[in-house]
Parts: C-alpha cells; structure tokens; sequence
C-alpha cells in the first residue's frame, strides 16, 4: 500500500510538469506497465484529479483543470518560492489577501522539511521593502500567531504598549484580524482574567508554545467586531461623525473599516472613529464619499478648521 501510495504522488507529480504524457512515457518513467499505469490513473479520477485521456497515435494523458482545487505537488524550489511569496504577501496591504495568505503560509510551513525552511530564512533578508511609516509586522511573528489560534496552544509573548513599558502575557490566542492597516490578536488573558486585543507589531512571541485549551466565546461572537470596538476606544484621538447616509449604505460600510457605524434613522447614522492624531482624522474622513458633521470631537473640528482655511488660501 505505501508503494503504491509512493507511485501515485510520483505519477501526480510528472502530470503537473508537461502538458501531456503517453501511457509508455509513464510507465517507463515510473518502472511499471502500461496497465498498472491506467489503474493509477483511475485512482487518481477517484481523488477528484481531472486526466484526461485520449486515443490514438497521439493520445495520452493529461491533467485538465477540474471544478475545484485538489492537492498540489510542488518540488523544493516552487515550495520556497511560494513561501517567500506568501509571507511577503501577509503584509501587502491588499484588501482581503493578507489573512488568505497567512492561512495559506501557516499550512504550508508546517509542512516544509527542516532544509527548506533554512532555505527560507537564508533569502529573507534579501526582500526590500519601500520606506513607510506605519507600523510592520515580521511574517514570522504573524505565522506564529497563526498556529497558536489554530492549533489551540497558550501563548506567552512579551507585549509593548502604547506608553512603550513592556510586561509579559499568557494568553489563550483565539483570532487574528486585520483592521485597517494593522494586524490584532483577539486573545483571553489568563493574568487578568479577561479578553484583550493586542497589536501584532507590539508583539515578542516566546516559544516553544503552551498547552492546548478549550476555546472560549468571544464576546458579541465575532472578532473582527470586537477588535473594532475595542480599538475604536484606545486611539489617542477620537471623535463622533455624523454620516448622512443609512447605516447599511456601501459608504457606511467602507467607513467601518476605520471605525463602529451605529445606526441613527433611516438617513444617517453615528461613526465612532480614531486614529494617533487629528491630522490623520481629517485623512480618514476625506476618504468617506458623503457629507457629515462632527457630533462630538473638539480637536478634530479645531484641526479641520486649520486645514479649511489653509486650502481656502490655496485657491485664492
């Protein structure tokens, strides 16, 4: 059984490399018959793998594009390739990619044998990122995070906070959620007793992880609204915006990427939005296709208003 398991990925693994092969082509390569061959490519069928196979002089088999993904065989080069490729992409910027290809890399790096993963880390530092001020995250740390929501393990991780004094946490890690630019994780702190969100970039995980644990409900169900009005609250500047638009608009719902849309009537609803400072406030809000006023936010009407009269002064 393991032979022929064995001679089944050998036989996947030449499909994927030439668009089509002849029965003798394969048996010869793989040292069986020509009918041991058509038997394994029936078992293949059976896994779901699409061979087609054609009569003739010219006939063969090849391996068609089917109506889902089944498993892939990749060599060594393409799984450090790959790899590389997605731990670059974790941190892209990308709407909806980076979490894809952080579930991706955490599968696919705990598969790699111990030479490919050398391999990875040899080229690492050979990727150049563009100068920018916001705050980036190692995929490294990010796969670790990763695995330990997974797999259920407690994680202990020195934290940097806002002020920048660092304390040490053990943690029952849940969720990872992307929130804008930056990356949280949703995670039960067993020292307090209560659920924290932390940034990932503030983030020292210690290994080796912890033992498994019993995954608890995250309050309100859902992380990413958590993490949301969690978040909302700890930014050094804050304010309330009036959108004149209904709270479930395609402009209100982009807006909840920077902040919590509630509800007001049927014309408009409530933004509770923060960022590090007014400036980046009056960013935010420029961004947000439609008209609104400022219900509470003093420093941010105060900063707007610098900015109104310095553009005014532009087109004079």
């Amino acid at each position: 059984m393991k032979q022929t398991s064995a001679r089944l990925l050998r036989l996947l693994a030449l499909l994927q490399t030439r668009r089509e092969w002849s029965g003798r082509d394969l048996a010869d390569r793989l040292g069986v018959s020509t009918r041991t061959v058509r038997r394994d490519i029936d078992k293949l069928r059976a896994l779901d793998y699409p061979v087609h196979a054609s009569k003739g002089i010219d006939g063969g088999y090849r391996l068609d594009a089917g109506t889902r993904l089944p498993p892939l065989q990749l060599d060594d080069e393409e799984a450090v390739a790959i790899t590389i490729a997605l731990r670059t992409a974790t941190t892209s910027g990308v709407t909806g990619i980076g979490e894809t290809a952080l579930r991706a890399l955490v599968k696919l790096e705990q598969l790699l044998p111990a030479r490919l993963r050398h391999r990875v880390e040899l080229l690492r530092p050979a990727a150049v990122s563009a100068p920018s001020t916001r705050p980036t995250v190692d995929a490294q740390v990010l796969t670790t995070l990763a695995t330990a929501c997974r797999d259920r393990h407690r994680l202990r991780f020195d934290y940097r906070g806002h002020d920048g004094r660092t304390s040490r946490r053990d943690t029952e890690p849940h969720e990872l959620v992307t929130w804008g630019p930056r990356w949280y994780l949703v995670a039960w702190d067993r020292d307090r007793a209560d659920w924290r969100t932390f940034r990932a970039d503030r983030i020292s995980p210690i290994i080796p992880t912890g033992p498994r644990f019993e995954p608890r409900p995250i309050p309100g169900g859902d992380a990413a609204s958590h993490v949301s009005s969690n978040v909302a609250r700890m930014w050094p500047s804050r304010a309330i915006i009036r959108l004149h638009v209904p709270a479930n608009s395609t402009v209100a719902r982009d807006a909840a990427g920077y902040g919590t849309v509630t509800a007001v009537d049927e014309h408009s609803c409530l933004l509770d939005i923060g960022a590090d400072n007014p400036r980046a406030l009056v960013f935010l809000l420029a961004a947000i296709d439609t008209d609104f006023h400022i219900e509470d936010g003093a420093e941010l009407a105060a900063h707007l208003r610098a900015i109104t009269d310095r553009f005014r002064a532009a087109l004079a």
